[in-house]
């Protein structure tokens, strides 16, 4: 009986790892197409700006179409916004049924919206708009890093990403509590994108925000980012949900985040920020940022910079299209070539800034000169001069610095590897190892760092000697049953106590006996959801695939061996992944080790074509560039209508004929935009604009 007990349990321990090693080779694969994804984003947006940055408008219309490209609510000053969201013209029907807000608002509001929710029904636009101006209003007011303690409520619950996901934030209400002046929440960032219910979890943040300003605190994440925005669901997903004010709404909110807080301190020891730190974090430089001006982060990046000295404007933090952002021609600021002193090195902030105030002064005098204008109005001219000669005693930073110490807090992820290197699988941020938190942690007197930003099986999880803990509170996030949620409670004694979850009705009502089979099916399920997308993004680089087996395959045979096509495979796709691990589920097993590669690649076209009747050349290319294709169509959306007018269109390709060196005339874009417009009705949709590029390439 002994030896069976023995064996039965040496049995079921091969059991539970051979599951677990495929629940983990599930999860790579899933995160390395997603970081795959997002550094295809980044990469996509390097490309718009560098197009931008190298294109010489012949016209204002064009300098004002190229300048909105982006971010058309950046164009917008503090009166236009309002006017345009102007929320008190609008007439709520009498046939309404949801909820109405009054402000300021009251805990019953709250608890009606989540009714409300629950019971899929939709607040309307007029109330939506109320509550993003309110809530802008109280951002504003809010330092770059809120400042919480623990002696004033029981303890401190942090969330991490929730990315549109609202059964979750209904569930860590449930079992934690709804906000209250003895319950305080930071939410840390990602609260949109991926999810269907974006808007519904801002809604809902933003009113417990308003009434227990003290209570909630809300950080900035690196999908708080209307560039990001347009490529993971959010913008499509509001803009369907509201066609007559969704354009209103989506202004609103790119707005709003801007003003979100960029971190929270907990009694002056525990830093919460969304992504992680750099070795060149400052958090004395994050306090005093005019974090507002980064209304898209990955915008910030100067490619084309001059000399750092060059602008008042840029000594004091701004650049030359900040002094208008719709783009038109900047204010003159002050020409710094005649300076007589020597310009300082940039090392000695002291001497810099004693020079900047110099010269300054200087040019002022000599303006006064040139002018014939009296001392009387000496502060009015220096008011003009947008040069802040108080601001000037203290520290001063170029956009450049600024922007990478948001980009760092907001992208960047750890890595067990000492030192700080540039993020090449995100395309954003840095990794930073355990050398960096220590450091970071002592300077700033911390006991350890809270942050989210990746996805963690099991919702949470410490590094770097516990000094860093990733919380992540979307469970299900790539699959149903891919992970669990979690958040973290702190007390005044600081120390951690986790809740996990998993938002999923069916595994509540099972019993124990059921859950172990539910779990096996679980898994195989989530594996091969995994396979399946690992597949694709196998097809969609056919033509580089067979290229690289080729490279092996020195006489022609057509046959590689297994090892050989796993470096291939990994030379094409760049995901890191074990490939010798998971051929057994890609490729059939061979007597003699080696593999038909092409035969393999024609397997995996009839998969895919199984699902669209589409020769296979023309599908790889589609299959590969399609989230490509739906973020350059809402890039030139400007509008966000669902609709490519003929003038978005053309000004678009006026930017990308420069890029090309190809001559077109303004009657010829028009005839090539009217070839497009199948269905003739003066706009181009996603099917039309999807429909062109395949008409394109199936004609090559």
């Amino acid at each position: 009986a002994f030896k069976a007990a023995v064996l039965i349990q040496q049995w079921y321990r091969r059991y539970v790892a051979r599951l677990e090693m495929r629940r983990r080779c599930t999860w790579r694969i899933f995160q390395s197409i997603e970081y795959a994804c997002e550094q295809d984003q980044i990469k996509l947006h390097n490309f718009f700006s560098y197009l931008i940055d190298h294109f010489t408008p012949s016209s204002s219309k064009e300098r004002d179409f190229i300048s909105r490209m982006f971010i058309s609510g950046e164009s917008f000053k503090e009166a236009e916004l309002e006017k345009y969201c102007d929320y008190e013209s609008m007439e709520v029907p009498d046939s309404y049924t949801g909820p109405r807000l009054s402000f300021p608002l009251l805990p019953d509001h709250a608890t009606a919206l989540l009714e409300a929710f629950k019971q899929k029904q939709q607040l309307h636009a007029r109330y939506v708009l109320n509550l993003l101006h309110e809530t802008r209003k109280h951002l504003k007011q809010l330092p770059n890093i809120s400042h919480v303690s623990t002696c004033y409520s029981e303890e401190v619950t942090v969330c991490g990403d929730l990315h549109g996901q609202l059964d979750d934030l209904f569930l860590i209400f449930y079992k934690n509590g709804l906000p209250s002046p003895s319950k305080s929440y930071v939410f840390n960032g990602d609260f949109v994108d991926r999810g269907k219910q974006s808007l519904e979890i801002l809604l809902i943040l933003f009113t417990f925000l308003l009434i227990y300003p003290k209570e909630v605190h809300l950080n900035r994440g690196n999908h708080e980012d209307h560039v990001v925005n347009l490529r993971y669901g959010f913008c499509a997903g509001l803009i369907t949900m509201s066609r007559v004010h969704g354009k209103k709404i989506l202004k609103m909110i790119q707005n709003v985040f801007c003003w979100l807080p960029l971190a929270t301190l907990i009694d002056q020891k525990v830093l919460i920020i969304h992504g992680g730190i750099s070795d060149t974090t400052d958090l004395d430089m994050l306090e005093k940022i005019r974090r507002n001006k980064f209304i898209s982060v990955l915008r910030g990046k100067k490619r084309k910079e001059s000399n750092r000295n060059v602008e008042i404007q840029e000594i004091n933090g701004e650049s030359k299209a900040e002094a208008d952002p719709a783009g038109n021609e900047a204010v003159p600021s002050l020409s710094l070539q005649s300076q007589p002193a020597q310009t300082p090195s940039k090392a000695n902030r002291l001497e810099f800034s004693k020079w900047v105030r110099q010269t300054v002064q200087e040019q002022i005098e000599w303006c006064r000169r040139l002018a014939d204008i009296s001392d009387s109005e000496e502060e009015e001219l220096t008011c003009a001069s947008a040069v802040s000669l108080t601001d000037l005693d203290g520290p001063c930073w170029t956009r450049q610095e600024e922007w990478k110490q948001i980009l760092d807090i907001l992208w960047s992820d750890p890595v067990p590897q000492e030192g700080c290197r540039v993020n090449t699988v995100r395309g954003g941020g840095c990794y930073f190892g355990p050398d960096v938190t220590g450091k970071i942690l002592e300077k700033y007197n911390l006991q350890f760092l809270i942050r989210s930003h990746e996805c963690k099986q099991e919702g949470y999880e410490f590094c770097h000697n516990r000094k860093v803990l990733t919380i992540f509170s979307a469970s299900n996030y790539y699959e149903i049953g891919s992970n669990r949620g979690a958040y973290v409670k702190l007390g005044p004694d600081l120390v951690p106590h986790f809740v996990q979850y998993q938002a999923n009705k069916m595994a509540h009502t099972l019993t124990m006996t059921q859950r172990q089979g539910f779990l096996v099916a679980l898994i195989s399920r989530v594996e091969e959801s995994a396979f399946r997308a690992l597949r694709e993004k196998l097809f969609a680089h056919t033509s580089a695939l067979i290229s690289a087996f080729k490279a092996y395959d020195k006489d022609n045979t057509g046959r590689i061996t297994l090892s050989n096509w796993a470096m291939a495979v990994e030379s094409v796709l760049h995901l890191g992944l074990p490939w010798r691990m998971l051929r057994p589920q890609l490729v059939r097993s061979t007597a003699d080790g080696m593999l038909e590669y092409k035969s393999w690649l024609d397997d995996l076209a009839m998969e895919q074509r199984s699902q669209e009747h589409i020769q296979s050349s023309l599908l790889e290319v589609i299959y590969r560039n399609r989230s490509n294709l739906e973020t350059i169509f809402r890039i030139i959306d400007r509008d966000h209508s669902g609709l490519i007018s003929f003038e978005e269109f053309h000004q678009t390709w006026k930017l990308f004929s420069s890029h090309m060196n190809i001559e077109l005339t303004d009657d010829g874009i028009d005839d090539l935009v009217r070839s497009i417009d199948f269905n003739k009705d003066g706009n181009i949709d996603f099917n039309e604009f999807l429909e062109a590029f395949r008409l394109v390439k199936q004609s090559q």
